[in-house]
């Protein structure tokens, strides 16, 4: 049996932001995380109660680039910080996963660090993305 995807867990979904792809490889690994939207109440007895507020996945991919030159840098950073675009956390886009051959429609779920060491070595340290949606034309 093939491992799942993504791919598999998430309705289709339209980016805000449709005019280009965010597909810089990242250089470290990719990490994914998958949860979903429970919680755990324990009494004062020790018992357990559960509850499942949805039975849709919630992802998070996190990225990480240690050197990255102008051109790829300036890429991420032009997502995350123009308007129409990633406009910070607030606006979706589209993300090519570097491994699985999917896009997905995603947003920035926190700041984004960048490291100059170099006039022209730039470093981004890690990203996290929120994962909307797949991208199913």
């Amino acid at each position: 049996m093939a491992a799942k995807e993504m791919f598999d867990y998430l309705d289709a979904a339209t980016a805000d932001y449709t005019l280009a792809t965010l597909s810089v490889t990242p250089q470290q690994v990719l990490t994914e995380t998958g949860t979903k939207n429970q919680v755990v109440h324990i009494a004062d007895d020790n018992s357990e109660e559960y509850i499942s507020f949805s039975n849709d996945s919630i992802f998070h991919v996190s990225l990480q680039w240690e050197i990255l030159n102008e051109s790829d840098a300036g890429t991420i950073f032009d997502f995350f910080h123009d308007s129409t675009k990633g406009n910070g956390i607030t606006r979706t886009f589209y993300w090519e996963h570097p491994t699985d051959g999917h896009t997905y429609v995603v947003r920035f779920a926190e700041v984004l660090p960048r490291s100059i060491s170099h006039p022209e070595i730039y470093g981004i340290q890690q990203i996290r993305l929120k994962v909307v949606g797949k991208y199913d034309p």
